[in-house]
């Protein structure tokens, strides 16, 4: 009885050691599986951000447009263009039976030599490419505000025709006196709504 009593006592204290030790077995387990993920994040988290752009690293900037104008020189638009002289100024038009507004003459005579341009002024703005103003040469485009000149968007446009003596003159479809088709100088008023001169022509250079 002794024994038996002896054999249960051991049992019971041998029941009793890996009742206490089992939970730290379990623990150990866990807190080894919590450093893996540690040791992943450590490892991959650093390498998500160095493969994500940041916002500094991404251009905004607005593309420049080229315009091509193949073996067309500027003495040949120029000259087409001063055969529309006259032709009345229409809102929205290309239409040389009908007439022109600013970018609807530019794009008529841009387009009677194939040559893809803007349609409006203002998408003018980034074609290559800006020149200084007394650098100016014909076949150059002129930018400018519309009326409102305390408003800086491009709103009016023409076609430099000479730069003489620093006296600069454009072709353009105008919506005042003249009323149509005219060259006109870069005076006082238009040199307050003046925005850029482009350079369209590799001629030019």
């Amino acid at each position: 009885m002794r024994v038996t009593e002896y054999m249960k006592s051991l049992l019971l204290l041998l029941m009793f050691f890996l009742a206490c030790n089992e939970p730290e077995k379990e623990q150990s387990s866990v807190i080894n599986a919590s450093d893996t993920v540690q040791t992943m994040e450590d490892t991959l988290i650093p390498a998500a951000q160095q493969i994500q752009p940041t916002l500094q690293q991404i251009d905004y900037s607005p593309q420049e447009k080229i315009i091509h104008t193949g073996n067309t020189t500027p003495a040949q638009l120029i000259t087409y263009a001063q055969t529309l002289m006259g032709r009345p100024y229409k809102y929205a038009s290309t239409d040389p039976a009908v007439g022109f507004d600013c970018s609807g003459f530019i794009t008529h005579v841009f387009n009677h030599f194939n040559i893809n341009v803007p349609r409006s002024s203002v998408d003018f703005t980034h074609v290559k490419r800006q020149i200084n103003i007394g650098a100016t040469k014909p076949g150059d485009i002129v930018l400018f505000t519309g009326t409102d000149s305390t408003i800086r968007d491009v709103g009016h446009m023409g076609i430099v025709t000479s730069n003489n003596n620093d006296t600069i003159s454009f072709i353009h479809s105008s919506s005042g006196k003249a009323n149509g088709v005219t060259i006109t100088p870069l005076n006082k008023y238009y040199l307050g709504r003046f925005v850029k001169m482009l350079r369209i022509f590799p001629q030019n250079e």
